[in-house]
């Protein structure tokens, strides 16, 4: 495989324990760390990972062969006999000396000196890399001669502040200071830098920390950022952040879910859509890689109400259909990420992933999954429609506005309602001017001996009119699949990606783009493989019986009660040129077909025309 990584896209970075740990622990309690930040801070972009003044996020640079000399990885399966787990259990008896991190210079932050680390949460919080790109199906999939645009996608729930203090009760298991933002804004700075994205999609961004702290020390690390508060009082939003060096911005549209009026629509939760153009190096047109359309999103929680998170869910896959459809109705490649406040598997997630839910009756509580609620008196259904016509989305998740006109009078009935007419009188009558044919035309149906009785009105009895449907069915084509597989093979348990109240759970996702296998279907569950977008790579997530061992989430480690999800994508710099020549292959094809079937008509009507021509 041919890449553009050496021209375009930073550095791999991964963890390293060992030697290597033991000597950024010696080199960064010899240094001062107003040293260490000063020397960051003349570094280039690409480099500034590989500063080891911090103990908590160094990073190394990999070897050719994707392996480091001298590093050896932690092994999850035997952590009983891992000495720092033996270590951490007798922490209390041992003497440790406590590892400063550099203090990060963020604008109107008081110092802030970390808590004494007593925990080798470096080592419990391993996270690997995980490389796709040698996998054999991906390999399959990409001919060795063709290039890739690579680029890095982080999403990321970095727990606004307000909601820490109007929440402390979820925080109980927690050192008050840990809990301080001028101690938890270096941490989770130092672990974006650390991880280097090309686009960030960050949640629970409170508004006066982004204006004041965030925007300002993202746009120094080279990025373009775009904010959108929550409604109402609410004083925290999402953010999305692409390097403006491997990106550059076609349109931007924020989303607001509230809708005055309508019960379903009635929270402020927001989102954002973004469609990028990917920079290639100088001397390649830009026109011969697509745009990509990155959306950003966080839904609301209350686990009773999924009826509004479908609801939120359709408005945000609606704009992405607005914003990602091409002139020739196909899309370009979609990412879609966010804190969904719903678990794997869920209604929701296989409404995303499969791109269709029937919903009519069903328990609102039971569409995220987080809560069971079965033993409750009169649950809340969902009900068909699930949103009023006046909302201007359709069933399929697009913009009324956006659909091709349909006649006002045309109606689609029921396949039932049909054949009941399908021998009545005038359907076993041959038409006048229908041309005699022997053998053809001059047949006459048989009637069956019990034919079904024919209702004497015309009316279908339950019509669906085009919009908007109420059959209980949402849909739509984006044709989306998740990076993560939400389940740990070595250790044989589920991802997680938070611990509300110290129970694990996944709710935070990265979707991406993919073409769906032809007859592939696994027990209801749609199967994928990679387009012209691919995935290349992803940071493992970790188990809640590892998190529990470093006293769950937020610790001195993790500043945030969410992980940062982070994958590396690979887009063909040829797939729009492809897509425009299938296009005009497929546009022949169907004017020949068209053509055809005219003939068809024509000598079946009157055969004698052939002879005539």
């Amino acid at each position: 495989m041919t890449s553009l990584s050496d021209l375009n896209s930073a550095p791999e970075v991964t963890w390293c324990a060992g030697q290597q740990l033991t000597e950024l622990h010696t080199l960064s309690s010899s240094e001062p760390q107003d040293h260490a930040v000063a020397e960051l801070a003349k570094l280039p972009a690409e480099e500034t990972v590989a500063v080891v003044g911090s103990a908590r996020w160094a990073a190394v640079m990999p070897q050719a062969d994707h392996q480091i000399v001298g590093c050896t990885a932690i092994d999850v399966e035997g952590q009983n006999e891992d000495p720092a787990v033996l270590a951490w259990s007798l922490a209390r008896d041992a003497e440790i000396v406590p590892v400063e991190p550099p203090a990060w210079t963020v604008q109107d932050m008081e110092q802030f000196q970390p808590l004494p680390t007593e925990v080798p949460y470096h080592e419990i919080l391993w996270r690997d890399w995980e490389d796709l790109s040698v996998q054999p199906y991906v390999l399959e999939q990409v001919s060795r001669n063709m290039s890739l645009f690579e680029f890095r996608v982080m999403s990321y729930n970095i727990l606004a502040q307000d909601l820490v203090e109007q929440g402390l009760d979820l925080y109980l298991h927690c050192h008050p200071d840990i809990l301080n933002w001028n101690y938890r804004l270096p941490n989770i700075l130092q672990e974006i830098q650390h991880w280097d994205p090309d686009v960030l999609c960050l949640q629970e961004v409170q508004e006066n920390h982004y204006w004041e702290q965030l925007e300002p020390t993202f746009r120094m690390m080279g990025f373009a950022c775009f904010y959108k508060r929550r409604t109402g009082r609410k004083t925290d939003g999402c953010a999305v952040c692409y390097k403006h060096s491997k990106f550059q911005l076609i349109s931007a549209s924020p989303i607001e879910y509230f809708r005055p009026g309508l019960d379903i629509l009635n929270r402020d939760n927001v989102g954002l859509v973004l469609l990028l153009q990917p920079l290639l190096p100088e001397g390649l047109d830009l026109k011969m890689v697509s745009p990509l359309c990155v959306a950003n999103t966080h839904v609301l929680y209350n686990p009773r109400r999924g009826d509004v998170k479908l609801a939120q869910m359709a408005l945000l896959l609606a704009e992405i259909d607005k914003i990602a459809k091409t002139t020739e109705g196909s899309y370009y490649p979609v990412i879609l990420c966010g804190d969904l406040n719903s678990v794997p598997d869920s209604p929701l997630y296989k409404f995303i992933r499969n791109g269709q839910l029937s919903y009519h009756g069903m328990p609102a509580w039971k569409v995220s999954g987080q809560e069971d609620f079965s033993q409750q008196l009169h649950p809340r259904k969902l009900l068909a429609p699930l949103w009023p016509s006046s909302l201007g989305i359709t069933d399929n998740c697009q913009y009324v506005s956006l659909c091709p006109s349909k006649k006002l009078d045309r109606r689609k009935y029921s396949r039932d309602f049909l054949l009941q007419f399908h021998f009545c009188n005038v359907a076993c009558e041959r038409p006048p001017q229908l041309i005699l044919l022997e053998g053809v035309t001059d047949a006459k149906p048989d009637r069956p001996a019990r034919r079904p009785k024919h209702a004497a009105v015309v009316n279908d009895p339950d019509p669906q009119p085009f919009f908007p449907r109420s059959s209980g069915i949402i849909q739509h084509g984006l044709n989306l699949t998740s990076v993560y597989s939400h389940f740990l093979p070595q250790r044989r348990r589920p991802e997680v990606t938070t611990m509300p109240m110290g129970l694990g759970a996944t709710v935070d996702y990265i979707f991406y783009s993919a073409e769906p296998v032809e007859n592939g279907n696994r027990g209801g569950r749609r199967l994928y493989q990679d387009g012209a977008l691919k995935l290349l790579g992803r940071l493992s997530l970790l188990s809640e019986d590892v998190l529990l061992m470093a006293n769950g989430l937020p610790n001195p480690f993790c500043s945030s009660d969410h992980l940062c999800l982070l994958a590396s994508f690979g887009l063909e710099i040829s797939s729009l040129r492809e897509e425009l020549k299938q296009n005009s292959v497929s546009g022949q094809e169907r004017r020949l077909d068209h053509m055809l079937k005219m003939v068809e008509i024509e000598v079946f009507v009157n055969p004698w025309s052939i002879v005539s021509r």
